[in-house]
């Protein structure tokens, strides 16, 4: 009997580590679409988020991601500000910290060599 239940827990653990999946969402505006992913689950604390930009005029911008919770009551708001790395191709990498689970808002800000700046919006849940 214990070996069965041994069984069934270690395969319903098993599962669950399955439903972990890497994090992948898609942001529009009207400029340019950006793809958002991470190759683990958003967590709170620093997540690196891989950034996709798929209109070419914006392949070698400025990329500025600001995620932030607004304050809430008992609670003040949270933010972080942090500048993404070009790693060329329309692709970057930033590193923000969310620091507690919830629903933060993403603000992506793309500033072009010249043209006019970018903001595509959206938000993550975790």
């Amino acid at each position: 009997m214990k070996s069965v239940t041994k069984i069934f827990i270690v395969m319903i653990l098993g599962l669950s580590l399955l439903q972990a999946a890497a994090f992948e969402k898609t942001a529009n505006s009207r400029a340019t679409k950006v793809m958002m992913s991470s190759d683990k689950p958003l967590t709170t604390g620093n997540n690196i988020i891989k950034l996709h930009i798929e209109n070419a005029k914006y392949e070698d911008a400025q990329v500025k991601v600001k995620v932030f919770m607004p304050a809430m009551p008992g609670m003040p708001a949270m933010k972080s500000i942090s500048n993404a790395k070009n790693l060329g191709n329309g692709n970057y990498k930033v590193k923000v910290n969310l620091s507690m689970g919830g629903t933060w808002q993403v603000h992506i800000f793309i500033t072009p060599e010249s043209g006019k700046k970018v903001r595509v919006k959206s938000s993550v849940n975790i």
